[in-house]
Order: structure tokens, then sequence, then C-alpha cells
């Protein structure tokens, strides 16, 4: 099958079915660490409209997560050896943010998806046409993840301790 769209390959570069593996291994650490992530913050805010928010949210990375295990399976593509890590870290890191304060959460959040937004765009670029449905999967969970982002922007994400300083990077 000739490549349609997408990148030039050049030699020693991987192969389109290749950088397909790669993506949905990246992919569903991602959402397996977005996943954790809220849980590490739901563990601290246990009630409260910012609580009843992230469960909203982490009802959507669940059913990502999902759906990059069912792509995992289907492909016969194995998950990254860093799972433990990102069970951890990421668990760590929601209930770090949290234990600021909900707005700390909230600019967590705003911080992971607008990574995930670039990370699914670029994706989606250089799947071309090859790929639709991945691309069109891509591109439902990457409205989720701006949903996700603009929802911590209106939950005062911005106005969190130290928000500048974190921001510093982007």
């Amino acid at each position: 099958m000739t490549k349609k769209t997408g990148p030039k390959y050049l030699p020693g570069d991987p192969g389109p079915a290749r950088a397909v593996e790669r993506a949905l291994r990246v992919d569903h650490a991602g959402e397996y660490g977005a996943v954790r992530i809220y849980a590490g913050q739901l563990a601290v805010l246990r009630k409260g409209d910012a609580a009843d928010t992230i469960r909203g949210m982490a009802r959507q990375e669940e059913k990502h997560l999902a759906a990059f295990e069912d792509l995992l399976n289907e492909r016969r593509v194995r998950p990254t050896a860093l799972v433990p890590i990102w069970n951890v870290a990421g668990f760590a890191l929601g209930a770090a943010t949290a234990l600021l304060g909900e707005k700390a959460a909230m600019a967590c959040t705003e911080a992971v998806e607008e990574v995930i937004d670039e990370h699914y765009r670029g994706q989606v670029e250089r799947l071309g046409e090859d790929e639709p449905a991945l691309a069109a999967t891509l591109e439902e969970f990457r409205a989720d993840e701006v949903e996700h982002r603009d929802t911590a922007r209106a939950n005062g994400a911005r106005e969190a301790p130290a928000y500048q300083i974190g921001r510093a990077h982007v």
C-alpha cells in the first residue's frame, strides 16, 4: 500500500505501521496517566462542585483509556513498560495539586490538556488519510481534551497560586 499523506519518511525512520504502534502506546500511557491524575485529585477533593467537575472529566478519560486498550489489543501492540510509574506518578501529581486547592487542581488539568491537544493534533496530521478511523477517534478525544482545558479555565485554573510561575516554560 502506498502512503497517501503524512510526513515523508527517510531511510531509518520507522515506517507508518511502526509509527502507529508508537502513537497508540503513547496515547494509552497518556490516558492512563490522566485517569490516575484525576483519581489523585478525587482522593483529596471528595465533595463539592470541583469534585463533581473532575468526576465528569475522569469518566471521559476512562472512556478514552478503554478505547486505547481495545486498540492495543486489536493491533497486538504492547502497552508501555512504564505503566507502574504512570500509576504512582499520575496519582501523586493529582493528589499534590489538589492539596494546593481546587484552582491548583484545575491548573494541572489545564496544563495537561494543552499538551494533549497539541499531541493529538500532530498525530492526526502525521496519520493523514492512511488511518481515517484512528484519526477520527483522535479528533473526538482531542475535542474532549479541549473541553477539559476550557472547563479547567472556567473553574479558576488561572487563579491558582503561582500560576504564572508554573507556566513560565510555556
